[in-house]
């Protein structure tokens, strides 16, 4: 079958019950592409490819039995390499962890695999996740298939590098900072970080292995885990798989998404935040993001250009602190001490990512607990929007994939528009939106600018309904051309 490879989740789960493919056949087709192809990409890091032909062949016996396991049934797919999958390694790129091998599977992991899913493999990352590109001491470098010498994003580069080359069927990262979308965007798949809380986080590291191992455990604010795929469609399907409350909650709860909230493109209420003086968009993404907004007006879509009446500057502001405070339960007593010495000689005017992460590590309670006093109000202010628009339209990351760079974070700087910019901001500022507001947010390809590198459009969901913005980006399929492959792939 021709381009196999880069079909969907949802049209490979067809041509196995259907029988023109059997999941162990796919499985192997899986395996010859990353023999063949990874070397140069190294998306895939870890592999189980004995236990993963066990269970497609079980996959397969079972379907001429006539038995349904699930949603997923026979399913190859990989998982990012900071989630726990059974009797796989599990580093999160921290070469104190190069032998961790958990013996159960993170929650997410565990309802794809009674969704039927076939997991074979991981992908790689940035260490705990801690960067926007991926690369690490125990694996190396991960690059994008659209260009050899830039990054596929972080922190699951792997994910989206191993989607868009056609090397899995689906896939499974987390967000804190954008760690779905910007590598979503940057390689030209589907990414979605859903409502804060709604997939369990347990399983996932950070925090560290064994610190949580009975049924509760401390997802930290803000991060979350969620799909990458090459169709919105499957983020769908992994949404209703994986949604549900947590374990020790889960006598007295339940929950289910409600649907998207319209049905044609023409009747969704469309608001659009393209650009902002303090986190500027470059051309050739803005671009980009703009000829689709015209072309979805012609195709009769009702679009306004009104953002919810937020400071981009003073969200952000929060959000960095916020963000910053997550890891503060995991930091050695030397460096949060060495923290706490340094935070008083911080000057006021030091807006760096590196004062912010000071300022964060070492606040008060009382400190964090105004910062979510102002969380509450942004909230408020989304909610308020929301009653006159159903999404909004904006940037994943203000830039195309950029050059592989491995100096001093905290000096990393950006081109946008020809201005050098802070690394950190220009990467995190766009995806922080819906981050401190706990929001759901997709990210779809919007075409591809005019350097020909993928660009992604982020759009923007109310609290809790996550299909919305799912909806939306596969409404906007036909218009865009959704996936587009990788050249030479």
């Amino acid at each position: 079958m021709d381009n196999l490879q880069f079909l969907s989740a949802v049209q490979l789960l067809k041509e196995i019950h259907e029988k023109r493919i059997s999941s162990l056949e796919l499985l192997h087709f899986f395996k010859q592409r990353i023999e063949a192809l990874n070397p140069k990409l190294n998306a895939v890091v870890a592999t189980d490819f004995g236990t993963a032909e066990k269970q497609a062949r079980a996959a397969d016996e079972a379907l001429t039995r006539g038995e349904i396991w699930g949603p997923l049934h026979g399913l190859p797919m990989t998982v990012k390499d900071s989630i726990e999958v059974k009797k796989m390694p599990c580093t999160s790129g921290y070469p104190g962890l190069k032998d961790h091998v958990p013996s159960k599977n993170a929650d997410v992991v565990e309802s794809m695999a009674a969704a039927g899913a076939v997991i074979f493999g991981k992908t790689n990352l940035p260490m705990f996740g801690q960067d926007f590109q991926s690369f690490n001491d125990v694996y190396g470098q991960t690059n994008n298939p659209w260009d050899m010498a830039r990054v596929p994003g972080g922190s699951s580069g792997g994910a989206a590098a191993a989607l868009a080359a056609g090397f899995t069927g689906l896939e499974i990262g987390s967000d804190i900072g954008g760690s779905i979308r910007n590598p979503a965007h940057f390689c030209g798949v589907y990414g979605h970080k859903p409502t804060f809380d709604i997939i369990s986080f347990k399983g996932h590291i950070p925090p560290y292995p064994g610190l949580f191992p009975g049924d509760y455990t401390m997802s930290g604010d803000i991060a979350v885990v969620g799909p990458l795929a090459r169709s919105a469609e499957d983020l769908d399907l992994v949404l209703q798989i994986a949604v549900g409350p947590l374990k020790p909650n889960q006598t007295a709860w339940n929950f289910k998404l409600p649907a998207a909230r319209r049905e044609k493109l023409e009747d969704y209420r469309i608001g659009l935040w393209l650009d902002d003086p303090d986190f500027p968009v470059d051309a050739a993404v803005g671009d980009c993001i703009s000829n689709l907004v015209d072309k979805l007006a012609a195709a009769g879509a009702s679009i306004t250009d009104k953002h919810p009446d937020i400071r981009f500057k003073d969200c952000h502001d929060s959000y960095t602190k916020l963000l910053a405070a997550v890891p503060n339960p995991a930091l050695s007593k030397e460096i949060f001490d060495h923290f706490q010495q340094e935070a008083p000689n911080l000057s006021m005017e030091d807006k760096s990512f590196r004062a912010q992460l000071i300022r964060g590590v070492t606040m008060l309670y009382r400190d964090w607990m105004v910062l979510d006093y102002m969380r509450l109000m942004m909230r408020q202010k989304w909610a308020d929007y929301f009653r006159e628009f159903d999404v909004l339209l904006c940037p994943a990351v203000p830039v195309t994939a950029f050059e592989h760079d491995h100096s001093d974070f905290f000096e990393r700087t950006l081109k946008v528009n020809g201005i050098n910019r802070s690394y950190y901001d220009t990467l995190s500022a766009w995806a922080g939106l819906t981050c401190v507001s706990y929001l759901p947010a997709t990210v779809a390809p919007a075409g591809q600018a005019a350097n020909g590198l993928p660009v992604g459009v982020q759009i923007v969901g109310p609290y809790l309904e996550d299909r919305t913005p799912i909806h939306f980006a596969g409404l906007i399929e036909e218009i865009t051309g959704g996936f587009q492959p990788p050249p030479g792939f």
